[in-house]
């Protein structure tokens, strides 16, 4: 996707540089965030930035920010306690490869990292800053990430309804995505309440909607070497998915239908068709 090509080379080097040790904490850290990836959380920051006439570079703590918190949230999700995962990224995951205790604290050391690097950028204001905090602090807590995790591992052997389901794939899967779309409107100067911050979170929880249907369905239908992680783990844990409620076509249908209106809110734009293209991609990925 050119989209991920023109921003993936900055996002490595300014990732590389944030545990520069390669041993102890840092060695556990660097595993999994630099074992690749698309990069889709950071790529939105820095492209939401530059459509709505910022510069990307001033978005760069906000965008490693949330791949810290991305990065340290799969560590969780593959710990034994959550989906006991062995693969990710098509390689050994971080506890098979540096124990369970290791791993929880490396991603708790992320983190908290994060919320560092936004109230640290010196690119932007205080005031600036301070928004991204908040931002990015809401989509990672209890009514975020971590909640829609609570939900979904609450979720295992029951049915679901499909409200709850959204409910928590909203705040499992939407959330940083959302929150990567305002991160990088705020680095481009944009207010809350302002239109293009609403086309940002249109855009955002239509493709954070989207690439969760599509996951659920590569999960059904995709291989180990496509996917880098072990495809049937929903099945495995019992987990209500989209695929508990739509048939395959119909699931895609749906994944097309959010595409088409994430691509509506930002084609408008100057430099839009770039966005539009990476939800196009998304939605319909084979991995």
């Amino acid at each position: 996707m050119e989209l991920i090509e023109k921003y993936s080379e900055a996002i490595k080097f300014a990732l590389d540089g944030i545990y520069p040790d390669t041993q102890g904490l840092a060695e556990v850290q660097r595993y999994s965030l630099l074992a690749g990836g698309k990069r889709i959380r950071p790529v939105l920051a820095l492209a939401f930035c530059e459509l709505f006439g910022g510069r990307a570079e001033d978005a760069m703590a906000y965008a490693c920010a949330i791949e810290l918190i991305h990065t340290a949230s799969l560590i969780h999700d593959d710990l034994p306690c959550i989906d006991n995962d062995d693969l990710r990224r098509g390689r050994p995951t971080s506890h098979t490869v540096f124990g369970e205790a290791a791993a929880l604290l490396a991603a708790d050391g992320m983190f908290m990292d994060a919320f560092g690097l936004l109230a640290g950028n010196s690119a932007l204001s205080p005031e600036a800053n301070a928004l991204a905090v908040a931002i990015l602090s809401e989509a990672t807590g209890s009514r975020g990430l971590v909640g829609g995790e609570y939900l979904d591992v609450m979720g295992e052997g029951r049915r679901l309804s499909l409200d709850e389901l959204r409910q928590m794939e909203e705040g499992k899967t939407g959330a940083l995505i959302r929150a990567a779309a305002c991160l990088g409107a705020v680095a481009a100067g944009v207010k809350l309440g302002d239109g293009r911050m609403e086309d940002a979170v249109t855009y955002a929880e239509s493709v954070g909607l989207a690439f969760q249907i599509v996951d659920d369905i590569l999960d059904v239908i995709g291989t180990a070497e496509d996917l880098g992680k072990n495809p049937g783990s929903d099945q495995r844990e019992e987990k209500c998915t989209y695929l508990s409620f739509y048939t395959v076509e119909e699931a895609s249908a749906l994944a097309e239908e959010l595409t088409r209106r994430a691509v509506d809110a930002v084609v408008k734009y100057k430099g839009g068709e770039g966005l539009a293209a990476l939800a196009e991609g998304l939605c319909y990925r084979r991995k």
